[in-house]
């Protein structure tokens, strides 16, 4: 009896120390920057990825490790803002900017980054649908613009099945592209030299890196990600709140990294692939076609899966990142059901009568994530502002070097 009592206080220790540790701590807290993680891995990223791979080689690849870091210092300002203040980003902006005259053009200005986002996602799943499963393009717009409710459905209850669920399609979309690297034995040299060098040939390449950086650093993740923090640590004392920062600074760096791993991934899959002999790839479906006979048609299979994970997954984020625009900023509760119809609504359209007019996706993918790209400093600045604020953020204000880089 006495060694059994004693078995048990060391089971109970043991216990007690996984549940003290920074391993478990992170676990328990993981959730935000996995779902905003997606945001970095959308369709978006596809089309710029491919392009810049296959027209300028490994070249851009700087842009892409610039972006992401970029992207981490952001998110990282964005999730600590919301766990300071348990408020959302947009809320914040709603006190400060005070009067509907100035409330209602950012909001609109917010609005437009959010349907440029959803229509590179909406974009990415209507692609991947149609080669995949050989679905129209004219069916695939109709049917893409469904993807998101099932999954919504499924999770309107609870929210650690939806952080659960973007997990899953991390895991999918990174052993995906594991895979690809391994198939298409790219010239690592290279990938080091232009990790490091920047270099810009042409008009057409600076375009790419602007996209590139659109597609990165997503307006809309950085405007959720507080809502996500700040529910973390709702109505939770200040010693919770300094263990939750903590741990959002590792999910941080241990999410985004993996997904800055991604996007390299697919421009280096693309300029190994693709470059120079293919350098004219000018949609994701060139892109399918010519992988398949190099590669086999399990790369291309694994390809297209990704592309649908990504493109579901992020619809998601997008839909939670627009309500909880609209909910903060013009203080007025919104049916998520509502907001999806209407979002996709506005990019099923447009999406449509290009289709049926022969224009290529992978074009207006690009251009979208041009727009993203010039519509960053909606969220970025005041962000800055905000968490350099001493008496919004408290002990949680950036260190003077945080700021000015």
């Amino acid at each position: 009896m006495e060694e059994s009592t004693t078995k048990t206080g060391r089971l109970d220790k043991i216990r007690f120390a996984y549940h003290k540790s920074t391993l478990a701590q992170l676990f328990s807290y993981m959730g935000p920057a996995v779902i905003v993680s997606i945001a970095y891995m959308d369709p978006g990223n596809y089309g710029t990825d491919i392009q810049g791979g296959a027209s300028y080689n490994y070249d851009l690849l700087w842009v892409v490790w610039l972006a992401s870091a970029m992207a981490m210092l952001l998110q990282y300002l964005s999730g600590k803002v919301g766990i300071a203040t348990g408020k959302s980003l947009p809320e914040i902006m709603r006190n400060k900017l005070g009067k509907k005259i100035f409330i209602i053009p950012y909001w609109l200005a917010t609005e437009a980054a959010s349907a440029a986002t959803d229509l590179a996602e909406y974009l990415g799943t209507v692609i991947a649908l149609n080669l995949l499963f050989g679905v129209p393009l004219i069916y695939a717009s109709i049917f893409g613009a469904l993807d998101v409710i099932l999954i919504l459905t499924l999770t309107t209850r609870k929210f650690r099945i939806i952080e659960r669920m973007f997990m899953l399609f991390v895991s999918i979309i990174g052993i995906g592209f594991l895979y690809e690297i391994f198939l298409s034995k790219p010239d690592w040299t290279s990938i080091a030299y232009h990790s490091v060098v920047p270099v810009l040939s042409s008009n057409g390449a600076i375009m790419i890196a602007v996209g590139v950086i659109g597609a990165t650093v997503m307006p809309h993740a950085l405007f959720v990600h507080t809502s996500f923090a700040a529910r973390k640590v709702h109505d939770k004392p200040l010693e919770e709140k300094r263990r939750a920062r903590k741990m959002h600074l590792y999910e941080c760096i241990i999410l985004l990294t993996i997904a800055g791993l991604v996007n390299a991934a697919i421009m280096v899959m693309a300029a190994a692939a693709f470059h120079p002999s293919n350098a004219g790839v000018s949609s994701i479906s060139d892109a399918y076609k010519i992988l398949v006979p190099l590669f086999g048609i399990g790369a291309g299979v694994i390809f297209l899966v990704t592309l649908l994970s990504s493109g579901i997954s992020s619809s998601v984020v997008g839909t939670m990142a627009g309500q909880s625009i609209f909910e903060g900023l013009l203080g007025k509760k919104t049916n998520v059901w509502i907001r999806r119809f209407v979002t996709r609504f506005v990019n099923v359209i447009p999406t449509t009568v290009a289709v049926l007019l022969g224009i290529d996706p992978l074009h207006i993918l690009v251009y979208s994530q041009v727009i993203l790209s010039l519509l960053i400093p909606l969220p970025m600045i005041p962000l800055v502002i905000l968490s350099k604020s001493k008496s919004l953020m408290g002990e949680f204000v950036n260190r003077k070097i945080t700021t000015v880089t």
